[in-house]
Order: structure tokens, then C-alpha cells, then sequence
């Protein structure tokens, strides 16, 4: 079975639903089935995105996407360093 991948809000929606039906005295398990998820993945989610709003969860992801980019440039420039340094050690 293919996974689903969800957005932000649409995370945040499903957890908002998450709480009515816990709050209607259902059980986790019960409340993950009619949002057709599992379990682990509402934990997951409830830690990562609960108490956000819509926008704070695209904030969120947009500085994931900022820091997985930051961090790629300094790795580029990191190995261009150490490759600098042995081409500089070889020619001394």
C-alpha cells in the first residue's frame, strides 16, 4: 500500500478532528482508524504539530526547507575546502 503524504494543514486539520473525537470519548485507536491513520503516526504528528496554527506549520516547514538548503551549501563549501588543503599540502 502506497503512502500518503499530507501537508501541513491538512495535518493540523486531522489533529483538530483527533481532538473532537477524543473529546467525544473515544479511544486513540478508534479516533487513527476514522482518520485513517495509525497510531504511531498520530503521536508523530501530535508531537511535531500540536498547538500549531496553519501558519505557524508553513513557517515550519518553510525553514526546514531554508535549513536543508543551508545546510547543503556549507557541506559543498566544506569539501571544497578540505579538497583545496590536500591540492595545497601536495604542491608544498
Amino acid at each position: 500500500m502506497a503512502k500518503k503524504r499530507y501537508a501541513g494543514e491538512e495535518i493540523i486539520q486531522k489533529l483538530r478532528e483527533a481532538e473532537v473525537l477524543l473529546s467525544q470519548e473515544q479511544t486513540v485507536e478508534q479516533v487513527a482508524r476514522k482518520l485513517g491513520i495509525s497510531e504511531q503516526t498520530y503521536y508523530r504528528w501530535r508531537k511535531e504539530y500540536g498547538g500549531l496554527d496553519r501558519s505557524q506549520a508553513q513557517r515550519l516547514k518553510e525553514l526546514e526547507r531554508e535549513n536543508t538548503r543551508l545546510r547543503k551549501i556549507v557541506s559543498d563549501l566544506s569539501l571544497d575546502k578540505a579538497i583545496l588543503k590536500e591540492v595545497l599540502q601536495k604542491n608544498s
